[in-house]
Protein backbone atom coordinates (compact mmCIF):
# COMPACT_ATOMS: atom_id res chain seq x y z
CA UNK A 1 0.00 0.00 0.00
CA UNK A 2 1.24 3.47 -0.90
CA UNK A 3 0.96 5.86 2.02
CA UNK A 4 -0.18 8.61 -0.35
CA UNK A 5 -3.28 6.46 -1.02
CA UNK A 6 -3.75 4.95 2.45
CA UNK A 7 -6.26 6.41 4.88
CA UNK A 8 -4.02 7.11 7.85
CA UNK A 9 -5.13 10.22 9.78
CA UNK A 10 -2.26 10.46 12.27
CA UNK A 11 -2.10 13.13 14.98
CA UNK A 12 1.02 15.14 15.87
CA UNK A 13 -0.16 16.17 19.31
CA UNK A 14 -1.13 13.93 22.23
CA UNK A 15 -4.92 13.82 22.66
CA UNK A 16 -5.98 15.19 26.02
CA UNK A 17 -8.45 12.38 26.64
CA UNK A 18 -5.79 9.65 26.40
CA UNK A 19 -4.69 8.41 29.83
CA UNK A 20 -2.72 5.30 28.91
CA UNK A 21 -0.19 4.44 26.21
CA UNK A 22 -2.47 2.25 24.09
CA UNK A 23 -5.23 4.85 23.92
CA UNK A 24 -2.71 7.58 23.13
CA UNK A 25 -0.94 5.70 20.36
CA UNK A 26 -4.08 4.21 18.81
CA UNK A 27 -5.47 7.72 18.41
CA UNK A 28 -2.20 9.27 17.25
CA UNK A 29 -1.45 6.42 14.82
CA UNK A 30 -4.87 6.75 13.19
CA UNK A 31 -6.06 3.31 14.29
CA UNK A 32 -9.35 4.35 15.88
CA UNK A 33 -11.67 7.30 16.27
CA UNK A 34 -14.26 7.70 19.00
CA UNK A 35 -17.89 7.63 17.89
CA UNK A 36 -19.38 8.13 21.34
CA UNK A 37 -18.31 7.37 24.90
CA UNK A 38 -16.63 3.94 24.88
CA UNK A 39 -17.52 3.21 21.24
CA UNK A 40 -14.94 3.44 18.44
CA UNK A 41 -14.64 3.21 14.69
CA UNK A 42 -11.75 1.03 13.61
CA UNK A 43 -9.84 2.75 10.84
CA UNK A 44 -7.83 0.78 8.24
CA UNK A 45 -4.58 0.50 10.24
CA UNK A 46 -6.33 -0.59 13.43
CA UNK A 47 -8.70 -2.87 11.56
CA UNK A 48 -5.79 -4.74 9.95
CA UNK A 49 -4.32 -5.46 13.38
CA UNK A 50 -7.71 -6.49 14.76
CA UNK A 51 -8.24 -8.98 11.91
CA UNK A 52 -4.78 -10.49 12.39
CA UNK A 53 -5.47 -11.08 16.07
CA UNK A 54 -8.86 -12.52 15.21
CA UNK A 55 -7.24 -14.93 12.73
CA UNK A 56 -4.63 -16.16 15.22
CA UNK A 57 -7.41 -16.80 17.74
CA UNK A 58 -9.39 -18.67 15.06
CA UNK A 59 -6.45 -20.84 14.02
CA UNK A 60 -5.69 -21.92 17.58
CA UNK A 61 -9.33 -22.61 18.41
CA UNK A 62 -9.69 -24.70 15.26
CA UNK A 63 -6.47 -26.56 16.06
CA UNK A 64 -7.89 -27.48 19.48
CA UNK A 65 -10.96 -29.02 17.82
CA UNK A 66 -13.41 -26.16 18.35
CA UNK A 67 -16.05 -25.35 15.74
CA UNK A 68 -16.84 -21.80 14.72
CA UNK A 69 -20.33 -20.39 14.38
CA UNK A 70 -21.81 -16.92 14.60
CA UNK A 71 -24.50 -15.86 17.02
CA UNK A 72 -26.45 -12.62 16.78
CA UNK A 73 -25.63 -9.44 18.66
CA UNK A 74 -29.31 -8.92 19.53
CA UNK A 75 -30.74 -11.64 21.78
CA UNK A 76 -34.30 -12.30 22.99
CA UNK A 77 -34.92 -11.44 26.63
CA UNK A 78 -36.80 -14.73 27.17
CA UNK A 79 -33.72 -16.92 27.32
CA UNK A 80 -32.08 -14.56 29.84
CA UNK A 81 -35.23 -14.57 31.92
CA UNK A 82 -35.15 -18.35 31.77
CA UNK A 83 -31.61 -18.48 33.13
CA UNK A 84 -32.42 -15.91 35.81
CA UNK A 85 -29.81 -13.40 34.64
CA UNK A 86 -32.06 -10.84 32.94
CA UNK A 87 -32.83 -8.91 36.10
CA UNK A 88 -29.57 -9.77 37.85
CA UNK A 89 -27.26 -8.34 35.19
CA UNK A 90 -28.03 -4.73 36.04
CA UNK A 91 -27.69 -1.50 34.10
CA UNK A 92 -24.69 -2.73 32.10
CA UNK A 93 -27.15 -4.64 29.92
CA UNK A 94 -28.59 -2.57 27.06
CA UNK A 95 -32.25 -3.54 26.88
CA UNK A 96 -34.16 -2.99 23.63
CA UNK A 97 -37.87 -3.15 22.80
CA UNK A 98 -38.78 -3.72 19.14
CA UNK A 99 -41.84 -2.40 17.28
CA UNK A 100 -43.88 -5.37 18.47
CA UNK A 101 -43.04 -4.59 22.11
CA UNK A 102 -40.86 -7.69 22.35
CA UNK A 103 -38.00 -7.38 24.82
CA UNK A 104 -34.50 -7.88 23.47
CA UNK A 105 -30.98 -7.01 24.53
CA UNK A 106 -27.61 -6.26 22.97
CA UNK A 107 -25.66 -9.31 24.09
CA UNK A 108 -22.92 -8.77 26.68
CA UNK A 109 -22.13 -12.51 26.52
CA UNK A 110 -23.65 -15.65 24.97
CA UNK A 111 -24.13 -18.42 27.55
CA UNK A 112 -27.91 -18.36 27.20
CA UNK A 113 -27.88 -18.20 23.41
CA UNK A 114 -25.48 -21.12 22.97
CA UNK A 115 -27.31 -23.19 25.59
CA UNK A 116 -30.57 -22.60 23.71
CA UNK A 117 -28.94 -23.76 20.46
CA UNK A 118 -27.47 -26.90 22.00
CA UNK A 119 -30.58 -27.94 23.96
CA UNK A 120 -32.60 -27.83 20.74
CA UNK A 121 -29.98 -29.68 18.69
CA UNK A 122 -28.17 -32.25 20.86
CA UNK A 123 -30.20 -34.96 22.58
CA UNK A 124 -27.83 -37.91 23.08
CA UNK A 125 -24.57 -38.38 24.95
CA UNK A 126 -23.22 -39.83 21.69
CA UNK A 127 -23.17 -36.28 20.24
CA UNK A 128 -20.87 -35.05 23.00
CA UNK A 129 -18.33 -33.59 23.59
CA UNK A 130 -18.55 -30.36 21.61
CA UNK A 131 -16.74 -27.05 21.82
CA UNK A 132 -18.37 -24.23 19.87
CA UNK A 133 -17.09 -20.69 19.51
CA UNK A 134 -17.65 -17.39 17.78
CA UNK A 135 -16.03 -13.98 17.53
CA UNK A 136 -18.67 -11.32 17.88
CA UNK A 137 -19.18 -7.76 19.03
CA UNK A 138 -20.51 -7.35 22.56
CA UNK A 139 -21.93 -4.41 24.46
CA UNK A 140 -21.75 -3.59 28.15
CA UNK A 141 -22.98 -0.18 29.23
CA UNK A 142 -20.03 0.75 31.43
CA UNK A 143 -20.88 3.57 33.80
CA UNK A 144 -17.49 5.16 33.14
CA UNK A 145 -15.84 3.91 29.95
CA UNK A 146 -12.17 4.86 29.85
CA UNK A 147 -8.74 3.93 28.60
CA UNK A 148 -9.89 3.73 25.00
CA UNK A 149 -10.64 0.21 23.83
CA UNK A 150 -9.32 -1.27 27.08
CA UNK A 151 -12.54 -0.47 28.89
CA UNK A 152 -15.04 0.49 26.25
CA UNK A 153 -18.73 -0.28 25.89
CA UNK A 154 -18.57 -2.07 22.55
CA UNK A 155 -15.86 -4.71 22.11
CA UNK A 156 -14.97 -7.78 20.08
CA UNK A 157 -14.87 -11.03 22.05
CA UNK A 158 -14.11 -14.64 21.31
CA UNK A 159 -16.45 -16.89 23.28
CA UNK A 160 -16.00 -20.67 23.38
CA UNK A 161 -18.44 -22.98 25.12
CA UNK A 162 -17.79 -26.63 25.94
CA UNK A 163 -20.46 -29.29 26.35
CA UNK A 164 -19.67 -32.59 28.06
CA UNK A 165 -21.47 -35.51 29.65
CA UNK A 166 -19.67 -35.35 32.98
CA UNK A 167 -17.06 -33.41 34.94
CA UNK A 168 -14.24 -35.67 33.78
CA UNK A 169 -15.05 -34.78 30.20
CA UNK A 170 -15.40 -31.12 31.14
CA UNK A 171 -11.85 -31.15 32.50
CA UNK A 172 -10.56 -32.52 29.19
CA UNK A 173 -12.28 -29.66 27.36
CA UNK A 174 -10.96 -27.17 29.92
CA UNK A 175 -7.40 -28.40 29.45
CA UNK A 176 -7.71 -28.03 25.68
CA UNK A 177 -8.64 -24.39 26.11
CA UNK A 178 -5.88 -23.86 28.68
CA UNK A 179 -3.27 -25.07 26.19
CA UNK A 180 -4.85 -23.25 23.24
CA UNK A 181 -4.75 -19.99 25.19
CA UNK A 182 -1.06 -20.38 26.02
CA UNK A 183 -0.33 -20.84 22.33
CA UNK A 184 -2.64 -18.04 21.18
CA UNK A 185 -1.06 -15.31 23.26
CA UNK A 186 2.49 -16.50 22.62
CA UNK A 187 1.91 -16.26 18.87
CA UNK A 188 1.10 -12.58 19.36
CA UNK A 189 4.42 -11.96 21.07
CA UNK A 190 2.87 -11.80 24.53
CA UNK A 191 3.92 -13.36 27.80
CA UNK A 192 0.52 -14.33 29.26
CA UNK A 193 0.51 -16.09 32.63
CA UNK A 194 -2.46 -18.25 33.71
CA UNK A 195 -3.47 -17.30 37.22
CA UNK A 196 -5.98 -18.96 39.51
CA UNK A 197 -9.27 -17.09 39.43
CA UNK A 198 -12.32 -17.17 41.65
CA UNK A 199 -14.56 -20.08 40.64
CA UNK A 200 -17.46 -18.85 42.76
CA UNK A 201 -19.95 -21.24 44.27
CA UNK A 202 -18.83 -24.09 42.00
CA UNK A 203 -15.44 -24.22 43.66
CA UNK A 204 -12.55 -26.29 42.41
CA UNK A 205 -9.53 -25.28 40.38
CA UNK A 206 -11.10 -24.87 36.94
CA UNK A 207 -10.98 -21.13 36.53
CA UNK A 208 -7.98 -19.16 35.30
CA UNK A 209 -7.32 -15.63 34.14
CA UNK A 210 -4.60 -15.08 31.56
CA UNK A 211 -2.61 -11.97 32.46
CA UNK A 212 -0.25 -10.19 30.09
CA UNK A 213 2.69 -8.68 31.91
CA UNK A 214 3.04 -4.98 31.10
CA UNK A 215 4.51 -2.07 33.06
CA UNK A 216 1.30 -0.13 32.51
CA UNK A 217 -1.00 -3.02 33.50
CA UNK A 218 -4.22 -2.37 35.35
CA UNK A 219 -3.57 -4.65 38.32
CA UNK A 220 -0.68 -6.03 40.34
CA UNK A 221 0.24 -9.68 39.81
CA UNK A 222 2.63 -12.06 41.54
CA UNK A 223 4.32 -15.22 40.39
CA UNK A 224 7.27 -17.53 40.87
CA UNK A 225 10.11 -16.40 38.60
CA UNK A 226 10.29 -19.85 36.98
CA UNK A 227 6.78 -19.44 35.54
CA UNK A 228 8.25 -16.91 33.11
CA UNK A 229 10.58 -19.58 31.69
CA UNK A 230 8.11 -22.39 31.05
CA UNK A 231 8.03 -23.37 27.40
CA UNK A 232 4.87 -22.78 25.39
CA UNK A 233 3.31 -25.98 23.97
CA UNK A 234 4.68 -26.65 20.50
CA UNK A 235 2.87 -26.43 17.16
CA UNK A 236 2.48 -30.20 17.08
CA UNK A 237 0.84 -30.50 20.50
CA UNK A 238 -1.63 -33.38 20.40
CA UNK A 239 -5.01 -32.18 21.62
CA UNK A 240 -6.28 -35.77 21.61
CA UNK A 241 -3.65 -36.75 24.19
CA UNK A 242 -3.71 -36.19 27.95
CA UNK A 243 -2.97 -32.48 28.41
CA UNK A 244 -3.08 -32.55 32.20
CA UNK A 245 0.74 -32.70 32.55
CA UNK A 246 1.03 -29.43 30.61
CA UNK A 247 -1.62 -27.78 32.78
CA UNK A 248 0.03 -29.14 35.93
CA UNK A 249 3.42 -27.75 34.90
CA UNK A 250 1.94 -24.25 34.62
CA UNK A 251 -0.23 -24.39 37.71
CA UNK A 252 2.27 -26.06 40.05
CA UNK A 253 4.09 -22.77 40.58
CA UNK A 254 2.59 -19.80 42.37
CA UNK A 255 0.84 -17.20 40.18
CA UNK A 256 -1.85 -14.87 41.50
CA UNK A 257 -3.56 -11.56 40.90
CA UNK A 258 -3.80 -9.05 43.73
CA UNK A 259 -7.29 -10.43 44.51
CA UNK A 260 -5.88 -13.93 45.08
CA UNK A 261 -2.52 -12.93 46.55
CA UNK A 262 -1.14 -15.08 49.38
CA UNK A 263 1.20 -13.14 51.67
CA UNK A 264 2.52 -16.35 53.22
CA UNK A 265 3.56 -17.54 49.75
CA UNK A 266 5.26 -14.20 49.11
CA UNK A 267 7.33 -14.54 52.25
CA UNK A 268 8.24 -18.13 51.46
CA UNK A 269 9.32 -17.36 47.89
CA UNK A 270 11.53 -14.43 48.84
CA UNK A 271 13.80 -13.54 45.89
CA UNK A 272 11.98 -16.04 43.68
CA UNK A 273 8.85 -13.86 43.77
CA UNK A 274 8.20 -11.64 40.75
CA UNK A 275 5.91 -8.64 41.27
CA UNK A 276 4.60 -7.03 38.10
CA UNK A 277 1.62 -5.33 36.49
CA UNK A 278 -0.82 -7.32 34.42
CA UNK A 279 -3.66 -6.94 31.92
CA UNK A 280 -6.35 -9.60 31.71
CA UNK A 281 -6.81 -10.78 28.12
CA UNK A 282 -8.52 -14.12 28.63
CA UNK A 283 -10.57 -16.08 31.15
CA UNK A 284 -11.47 -19.77 31.15
CA UNK A 285 -14.18 -21.01 33.47
CA UNK A 286 -16.02 -24.23 34.23
CA UNK A 287 -19.56 -23.65 35.48
CA UNK A 288 -21.01 -27.15 35.37
CA UNK A 289 -24.78 -27.35 34.99
CA UNK A 290 -25.54 -23.73 35.92
CA UNK A 291 -27.19 -22.97 32.59
CA UNK A 292 -28.15 -26.45 31.46
CA UNK A 293 -30.14 -27.02 34.67
CA UNK A 294 -31.91 -23.67 34.51
CA UNK A 295 -32.68 -24.00 30.81
CA UNK A 296 -33.34 -27.73 30.53
CA UNK A 297 -30.34 -28.64 28.39
CA UNK A 298 -30.17 -32.40 28.83
CA UNK A 299 -29.10 -35.44 26.86
CA UNK A 300 -30.00 -39.07 27.14
CA UNK A 301 -27.13 -40.77 28.96
CA UNK A 302 -25.77 -44.31 28.34
CA UNK A 303 -28.51 -45.69 30.60
CA UNK A 304 -31.25 -43.78 28.77
CA UNK A 305 -31.80 -41.32 31.64
CA UNK A 306 -31.64 -37.58 31.07
CA UNK A 307 -28.38 -35.96 32.15
CA UNK A 308 -27.79 -32.22 32.45
CA UNK A 309 -24.91 -31.16 30.23
CA UNK A 310 -21.69 -29.99 31.86
CA UNK A 311 -20.55 -26.67 30.43
CA UNK A 312 -17.58 -24.32 30.42
CA UNK A 313 -17.00 -20.83 29.05
CA UNK A 314 -13.76 -19.49 27.58
CA UNK A 315 -13.31 -15.85 26.61
CA UNK A 316 -10.63 -13.82 24.85
CA UNK A 317 -10.86 -10.04 24.53
CA UNK A 318 -9.94 -9.76 20.84
CA UNK A 319 -10.22 -5.97 20.56
CA UNK A 320 -8.76 -5.58 24.06
CA UNK A 321 -5.70 -7.50 22.88
CA UNK A 322 -4.83 -4.68 20.47
CA UNK A 323 -4.47 -2.36 23.43
CA UNK A 324 -2.73 -4.99 25.56
CA UNK A 325 -0.07 -5.60 22.91
CA UNK A 326 0.62 -1.87 22.70
CA UNK A 327 0.81 -1.58 26.49
CA UNK A 328 3.33 -4.41 26.53
CA UNK A 329 5.29 -3.24 23.48
CA UNK A 330 5.92 0.49 22.98
CA UNK A 331 8.46 3.21 23.65
CA UNK A 332 8.46 6.99 23.73
CA UNK A 333 8.31 7.16 19.94
CA UNK A 334 5.31 4.94 19.41
CA UNK A 335 4.11 1.37 18.97
CA UNK A 336 6.40 -1.64 18.48
CA UNK A 337 4.33 -4.35 16.77
CA UNK A 338 5.28 -8.03 16.98
CA UNK A 339 5.48 -9.29 13.39
CA UNK A 340 2.56 -11.69 13.75
CA UNK A 341 0.03 -8.91 14.35
CA UNK A 342 1.67 -5.94 12.61
CA UNK A 343 -0.54 -4.17 10.06
CA UNK A 344 2.42 -4.24 7.65
CA UNK A 345 5.73 -6.03 8.03
CA UNK A 346 7.87 -3.43 6.24
CA UNK A 347 7.69 0.33 5.86
CA UNK A 348 9.62 1.80 2.90
CA UNK A 349 10.82 5.35 3.44
CA UNK A 350 11.69 7.32 0.33
CA UNK A 351 13.95 10.10 1.60
CA UNK A 352 13.66 12.16 -1.57
CA UNK A 353 10.42 11.59 -3.45
CA UNK A 354 10.81 12.91 -6.99
CA UNK A 355 14.48 11.94 -7.22
CA UNK A 356 14.79 9.58 -10.16
CA UNK A 357 17.19 7.13 -8.51
CA UNK A 358 15.29 7.09 -5.19
CA UNK A 359 11.93 6.63 -6.87
CA UNK A 360 13.27 3.79 -9.05
CA UNK A 361 14.86 1.95 -6.10
CA UNK A 362 11.74 2.35 -3.97
CA UNK A 363 9.49 1.11 -6.76
CA UNK A 364 11.75 -1.89 -7.28
CA UNK A 365 11.74 -2.71 -3.58
CA UNK A 366 7.98 -2.21 -3.35
CA UNK A 367 7.29 -4.51 -6.29
CA UNK A 368 9.64 -7.26 -5.08
CA UNK A 369 8.28 -7.26 -1.54
CA UNK A 370 4.69 -7.42 -2.76
CA UNK A 371 5.68 -10.18 -5.17
CA UNK A 372 6.99 -12.19 -2.22
CA UNK A 373 3.72 -11.65 -0.31
CA UNK A 374 5.30 -9.28 2.17
CA UNK A 375 2.87 -6.69 3.51
CA UNK A 376 4.48 -3.34 2.88
CA UNK A 377 3.58 0.32 3.41
CA UNK A 378 5.48 2.62 1.06
CA UNK A 379 5.85 6.23 2.23
CA UNK A 380 5.97 7.88 -1.17
CA UNK A 381 4.81 11.30 0.06
CA UNK A 382 6.67 14.51 -0.66
CA UNK A 383 7.54 15.10 2.98
CA UNK A 384 10.78 15.78 4.83
CA UNK A 385 12.69 12.75 6.06
CA UNK A 386 12.31 13.59 9.76
CA UNK A 387 8.52 13.55 9.49
CA UNK A 388 8.62 10.21 7.69
CA UNK A 389 10.88 8.65 10.32
CA UNK A 390 8.65 9.91 13.14
CA UNK A 391 5.52 8.63 11.45
CA UNK A 392 7.00 5.20 10.80
CA UNK A 393 8.19 4.89 14.42
CA UNK A 394 4.75 5.97 15.63
CA UNK A 395 2.83 3.29 13.73
CA UNK A 396 5.43 0.73 14.77
CA UNK A 397 6.02 -1.49 11.75
CA UNK A 398 8.62 -4.18 12.57
CA UNK A 399 11.02 -3.20 9.76
CA UNK A 400 11.92 0.02 8.01
CA UNK A 401 13.65 0.11 4.63
CA UNK A 402 15.20 3.55 4.21
CA UNK A 403 16.24 4.59 0.71
CA UNK A 404 17.96 7.91 0.08
CA UNK A 405 20.20 9.52 -2.57
CA UNK A 406 23.33 9.54 -0.42
CA UNK A 407 23.17 5.80 0.33
CA UNK A 408 22.30 4.89 -3.24
CA UNK A 409 25.47 6.56 -4.50
CA UNK A 410 27.36 3.93 -2.52
CA UNK A 411 24.97 1.18 -3.55
CA UNK A 412 23.48 0.98 -0.03
CA UNK A 413 20.10 1.20 1.67
CA UNK A 414 19.34 1.10 5.39
CA UNK A 415 17.34 -1.57 7.20
CA UNK A 416 16.10 -0.71 10.69
CA UNK A 417 14.53 -3.09 13.20
CA UNK A 418 11.89 -1.18 15.15
CA UNK A 419 12.10 -3.32 18.29
CA UNK A 420 15.86 -3.26 18.77
CA UNK A 421 16.61 0.01 16.98
CA UNK A 422 19.44 -1.80 15.17
CA UNK A 423 20.34 -0.32 11.78
CA UNK A 424 22.22 -2.05 8.98
CA UNK A 425 23.50 -0.76 5.65
CA UNK A 426 23.11 -3.29 2.85
CA UNK A 427 22.78 -3.51 -0.87
CA UNK A 428 19.18 -3.34 -2.02
CA UNK A 429 19.22 -7.01 -3.02
CA UNK A 430 20.64 -8.06 0.35
CA UNK A 431 18.10 -5.91 2.16
CA UNK A 432 15.22 -7.47 0.25
CA UNK A 433 16.57 -10.95 0.94
CA UNK A 434 16.67 -10.11 4.65
CA UNK A 435 13.13 -8.70 4.67
CA UNK A 436 11.60 -11.60 2.79
CA UNK A 437 13.25 -14.23 4.96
Amino acid sequence: MRLSEFFLPTLKENPKEAQIASHLYMLRAGMIRQSSAGIYSWLPLGFKVLKKIEQIVREEQDRAGCQELLMPTIQPAEIWQESGRYDDYGKEMLRITDRHDRENLYGPTNEEMITDIVRNSIHSYKDLPKILYHQQWKFRDEVRPRFGIMRGREFLMKDSYSFDLDQAGARISYNKMFVAYLRTFARMGLKAIPMQADSGAIGGDMSHEFMVLADTGESEVYCHKDVLEIEIPADDVDYAADLQPIVDKWTALYAATDEKADEAQHAELGDDLVTARGIEVGHIFYFGDKYSKAMGATVAGPDGKDVEIEMGSYGIGVSRLVGAIIEASHDDDGIIWPEAVAPFKVGIINLRAGDEACDAACEEAYAKLLGDDVEVLYDDRDERGGAKFANMDLIGLPWQLVIGPRGLKDGKVEVKNRASGEKEELSLDAALTKLTG
